[in-house]
């Protein structure tokens, strides 16, 4: 891929549609810590420094993907629940609904979980005041939409419902890692099977957790 310098609007959002894009393809081919600014801008055709007149720096590129993974994910999650929750049930069944529907959610979705283990320890740690308050602003925004949409089928979770969301996603991102375990790791898992104990699978994971949390979260009468 390359380009002409770009002269319009609509061509400097073309080109940083195309920065977005191969980050995102990169992110399906590779863990987060190997995308490089380097390697992003070879492969989008540009020079380093003009990636970086579009963002100003790998962790800008991935907060902005991380914000569009967060509303693709809010998406999927508002027809999941829709067609997998029981509104008639009781608290404690429902609950189990909803916590079974966000986990294989979360799960589903390694790249939000990945973006989100990565949030706080590194993608932002070299950004801008601007661009952080953007991302943090949409990041509100969302969470409040997804505690909205939480209450609908778990009324009584009410203003706890935020914290709720919050603390899913965080711990999606942090059991995520535990799910895929590199090659050395695998490697160990095999050769002792006891070790293996240590290697969870990331829906059961989220599901108990999600579960446990939802019903400590709902306020005692």
């Amino acid at each position: 891929m390359s380009f002409h310098r770009a002269r319009s609007e609509e061509q400097r959002e073309i080109r940083r549609r195309a920065i977005l894009d191969t980050a995102a393809a990169m992110l399906d081919e590779m863990p987060l810590a190997d995308i490089t600014l380097n390697e992003l801008s070879r492969r989008v055709g540009l020079a380093k420094s003009n990636v970086l007149r579009y963002f100003d720096s790998r962790e800008g590129v991935l907060l902005e993907l991380m914000d569009a993974a967060l509303e693709d994910w809010l998406a999927e999650l508002t027809d999941d629940l829709a067609t997998r929750v029981d509104t008639g049930l009781p608290l404690v069944p429902r609950a189990e609904q909803l916590s079974a529907v966000l986990a294989r959610s979360l799960a589903g979705n390694r790249v939000l979980c990945d973006l989100v283990g990565a949030q706080g320890g590194v993608l932002e740690r070299n950004v801008t005041v601007e661009v952080v308050t953007r991302h943090k602003r949409g990041a509100l925004a969302r969470l409040t939409a997804t505690a909205d949409l939480l209450r609908r089928y778990v009324p009584e979770l009410g203003a706890a419902a935020e914290t709720f969301c919050f603390q899913a996603l965080v711990l999606a991102g942090a059991l995520a890692p535990y799910s895929s375990p590199p090659p050395g790791v695998r490697a160990a898992y095999e050769a002792e099977p006891a070790l293996a104990v240590l290697h969870l699978e990331l829906e059961d994971s989220l599901t108990l957790a999600i579960g446990t949390m939802l019903l400590g979260a709902v306020p005692r009468p």
